[in-house]
């Protein structure tokens, strides 16, 4: 093993004094490692490995991880229709678990001597981080020096200046986590239970009011197209949806939640495209699946969503529901229409070839062409059979 340490670097406040502290003062050669799984622009990217060098990186690299990300995680929170508490798409629980094996597996590769993370120890990014490291690398020490010195955000600016690195607070306000499933936003207004994140700390401005409809389009439980316009890459689809409804607004909450750490915490977010992938393939779902089949995908899917948010993704059985999810959209294909307005949006209607309300000869409501009335009599007097029995065994008071 060498003597250098692999760091997951960002290129935000935490990870830029990762860098200045390990190499200043605990002189350790430091090669950071910044995985993009959505979230930066090959000129962001550019500026990050200037930022990470000017820092006093001795090495820095620029790993492309979009479509393995996809591939290995992102299809199956779509499949599985995942958001954590029925409101948060899982945007930077599934990244960092992702980033945090890219970064091991380069480590392990370049002997590193050391692995490194800028998380605090107040997140949960830390507990991902390390499950991820010990797994993969478990003969590599960990080095966490935000959490060890138990940092505020002005401490560590205050020790940049003292390097003549200014960072700028206004930056600084503000963490945020860009990628290709959302954006994740804490601040001060977070810390709280009544806050409310300013209309600036949000990425993308409110600029759309018109009203605008679209329709998405899915192969086997895959986003596949826009407007009748087929895509070949998911990931293609999902960037060109959120430049639509970004500017609408939409895909904006505050999450609140339980933390791997026990204790609750509060993030804000962005995340058009996912809130309505999500929601639109949901709704395709309810009329192409059985009754049993949706049943049985919800609690699988938010075992996957809970494992996956607490960095357990791992564990053989995450292999397991997979199987299961994907098993589950063979019939998932067809058009979803939605229409965006301000801050909403609405599920106008879906079209599929496999669309269960088409059979034909009976409609909810109004015909029944498949049975009698006396055919529901029958099925009702069986039906209530056992609690006829247990009311006459157990006559109420």
């Amino acid at each position: 093993m060498k003597n250098h340490v692999v760091l997951a670097f960002s290129g935000g406040l935490d990870t830029s004094y990762c860098v200045v502290y390990l190499t200043r003062v605990k002189k350790i050669p430091v090669h950071t490692v910044t995985v993009n799984t959505g979230g930066f622009s090959p000129d962001e990217l550019k500026d990050l490995e200037n930022r990470a060098m000017e820092l006093g990186a001795e090495k820095h690299v620029n790993i492309d991880a979009v479509a393995e990300y996809y591939d290995n995680c992102l299809k199956y929170l779509v499949y599985g229709n995942v958001l954590r508490n029925n409101v948060y798409p899982l945007s930077v629980s599934a990244e960092r678990v992702f980033q945090a094996q890219i970064v091991a597996s380069y480590a392990i590769d370049s002997q590193a001597g050391y692995l490194a993370h800028g998380s605090t120890g107040a997140g949960n990014d830390q507990v991902r981080f390390d499950l991820m490291f010990m797994i993969m690398a478990p003969d590599i020490p960990i080095l966490t020096p935000v959490r060890e010195q138990n940092l505020s955000r002005q401490e560590e600016i205050s020790f940049l200046r003292e390097y003549n690195i200014n960072f700028d607070w206004q930056q600084a306000k503000y963490s945020i986590n860009r990628g290709l499933w959302g954006t994740s936003v804490g601040g001060a207004e977070t810390l709280t239970s009544d806050g409310e994140l300013a209309e600036e700390a949000y990425p993308t401005p409110i600029t759309q009011t018109e009203p605008r409809k679209i329709s998405l389009e899915f192969k086997t439980g895959e986003i596949c197209g826009i407007d009748n316009n087929p895509v070949s890459k998911p990931v293609e689809v999902i960037g060109l949806l959120s430049e639509i409804a970004s500017p609408y607004g939409i895909g904006r909450n505050l999450y609140t939640g339980d933390t791997i750490i026990g204790i609750k915490g509060r993030v804000g977010f962005e995340a058009a495209a996912p809130i309505i992938i999500l929601k639109a393939h949901e709704a395709l779902e309810k009329h192409v699946l059985t009754r049993w089949q949706i049943y049985w995908k919800e609690q699988l899917a938010n075992w996957y969503g809970q494992l996956l948010h607490e960095g357990n993704f791992m564990d053989p059985v995450m292999r397991n529901i997979e199987c299961f999810l994907e098993d589950s959209q063979k019939t998932v294909t067809g058009k979803v229409h939605v229409k965006l307005m301000r801050q909403h949006f609405d599920i106008c209607g879906i079209e599929s070839p496999h669309d269960l309300m088409n059979q034909g000869t009976s409609a909810y409501g109004e015909t029944s062409g498949d049975w009698s009335g006396e055919d529901v009599r029958g099925f009702a007097r069986i039906s209530a059979n056992q609690n006829k029995i247990y009311y006459k065994v157990n006559p109420k008071k």
